[in-house]
C-alpha cells in the first residue's frame, strides 16, 4: 500500500495554489538564524525555501498522520519507505536510528492522569510516543497519543533564538528536554500516590486493597518502560560523532542526560518501594488469614467440647452414670457451660480469641 502511495503524486503538489496543510499538520514553520519567519506555509514550499538558504530549516509537526499524509511528507523530505512505515506505527521503544542522512530519535511521551482515589482499574499514567526525524534542513516531529503535546516545546525554543540557530538538532534537544521534564513531574505525582498507599496500608482500619496496589504497580511499570530505555540512546548522542548534535548543543544534551538520570533513579526507587508495599500487604493478608484460622479453630474446640459431652450422654446405654439422677440434665448443662467458659478464657489469654 505504501509503495502505491509513493508512486502517486498528490494533487496538492501539482497545484501550488491549492496547497493547504492537512489536518495532521499541527504546525509548520521556517527558522532562519534562530528566528521564525511569519506565517504557516505548506511544508513543500517551506522545505523548498530552506534548501536555498544554508541558515534556514523547517520544523514540521504532525499528530497521528494517516498513510496518505505521511507518504506525501516522505516524498517531499526524501524519507524512505521503511522510515515512513515507522512513522505510521506507534508503541516504539526509545531509540536513535540512522537512515542514510536522516536521524530518527524515538521517545516515549507520558502524562499523569488525575484521579480522586486509586481503584483496581484506575489509569494513572497515559503514555504515547513522539518521533523526531532530523535532516540537513528539516526537523519533523510525529506524535502518537494524547499526551506530550509539543506546542509548549515550540513556544519555549522560539524564545531562545541563539539555541534555535544551532539548526534541527535544537528541536531534538527541546523535545528531549520537555519529555524529561514531564518524567520528573510525573515522578512527583507518583510519590504522593505512594505516600497515600503507605498511609492506607498501615492505617488502623487497613483500607488498602491489594487489587488497587497491583494496579498502581502496573502503572509504575508502564512509566518505567518509558523512562529507563531512553538512557542508552541519549548517551549515544553525547559521543564524539559527526552525525551527532553539534558541539554547541553538547552541554545542553548533557544537562538532559543528568535530569533523566534523576528521573530514572526516582522511578526505580518507586518501583522497589511499591514492590515492598505490595509484599507488606500480602504479609498482612497472610497474618489476617492466620488470625481468622486461629479464631475458627478456637471456636471449633469450644463447640467440640459441647458436642463430646452431648454425644456421650446421647448413647442411651442402660448402665450409664447419673442417668437416674434427678438433676442430671441440669448438671450436664452446667458441665458444658463450665467447659465452654474455661476454654474461652484460655483461648482469650493466648490471643486466639
Amino acid at each position: 500500500m505504501l509503495r502505491r502511495l509513493l508512486r502517486r503524486q498528490p494533487a496538492e503538489l501539482l497545484d501550488p495554489a491549492s496547497r493547504v496543510n492537512p489536518d495532521a499538520v499541527v504546525d509548520c514553520a521556517i527558522y532562519v538564524n534562530g528566528e521564525r519567519r511569519p506565517g504557516r506555509p505548506h511544508y513543500t514550499d517551506a522545505y523548498d525555501r530552506c534548501r536555498r538558504d544554508r541558515d534556514a530549516f523547517v520544523w514540521l509537526g504532525l499528530h497521528e498522520p494517516d498513510a496518505e499524509v505521511m507518504t506525501a511528507v516522505g516524498r517531499v523530505f526524501g524519507l524512505d519507505e521503511l522510515t515512513v512505515a515507522q512513522a505510521l506505527a506507534d508503541g516504539h521503544r526509545p531509540a536513535v536510528q540512522r537512515h542514510g542522512d536522516v536521524v530518527l530519535l524515538v521517545l516515549r511521551t507520558a502524562g499523569y492522569v488525575e484521579h480522586a482515589e486509586l481503584t483496581e482499574d484506575s489509569e494513572v499514567i497515559d503514555t504515547g510516543d513522539v518521533m523526531v526525524f532530523l535532516g540537513d534542513r528539516f526537523a519533523i516531529t510525529v506524535r502518537h497519543g494524547a499526551t506530550g503535546a509539543l506546542a509548549p516545546v515550540r513556544a519555549e525554543i522560539e524564545r531562545r533564538p541563539a539555541l534555535l540557530a544551532e539548526g534541527p538538532w535544537a528541536v531534538a534537544y527541546a523535545v528531549c528536554s520537555r519529555m524529561v521534564e514531564l518524567y520528573l513531574e510525573i515522578a512527583g505525582h507518583l510519590e504522593r500516590d505512594l505516600e497515600r498507599a503507605e498511609e492506607s496500608l498501615f492505617a488502623r482500619n487497613r483500607a488498602a486493597n491489594i487489587q488497587n496496589l497491583y494496579q498502581l504497580k502496573r502503572e509504575v511499570v508502564e512509566f518505567k518502560r518509558a523512562v529507563l530505555p531512553l538512557q542508552a540512546p541519549l548517551r549515544t548522542l553525547l559521543e564524539d560523532d559527526p552525525a551527532n548534535p553539534p558541539r554547541g548543543l553538547h552541554r545542553w544534551f548533557l544537562d538532559v542526560d543528568g535530569r533523566l538520570a534523576r528521573a530514572v533513579d526516582r522511578v526505580a526507587t518507586y518501583d522497589d518501594l511499591l514492590t515492598s508495599i505490595v509484599q507488606s500487604r500480602l504479609a498482612q493478608l497472610a497474618v489476617e488469614q492466620n488470625n481468622d484460622m486461629r479464631k475458627i479453630a478456637a471456636w471449633a474446640a469450644i463447640a467440640a467440647a459441647q458436642t463430646g459431652i452431648a454425644g456421650i450422654y446421647g448413647m442411651n446405654f442402660t448402665h450409664m452414670p447419673e442417668l437416674g439422677w434427678r438433676y442430671g440434665y441440669w448438671g450436664v448443662l452446667g458441665a458444658m457451660a463450665l467447659a465452654a467458659l474455661t476454654l474461652y478464657r484460655l483461648f482469650r489469654r493466648s490471643g486466639w480469641l
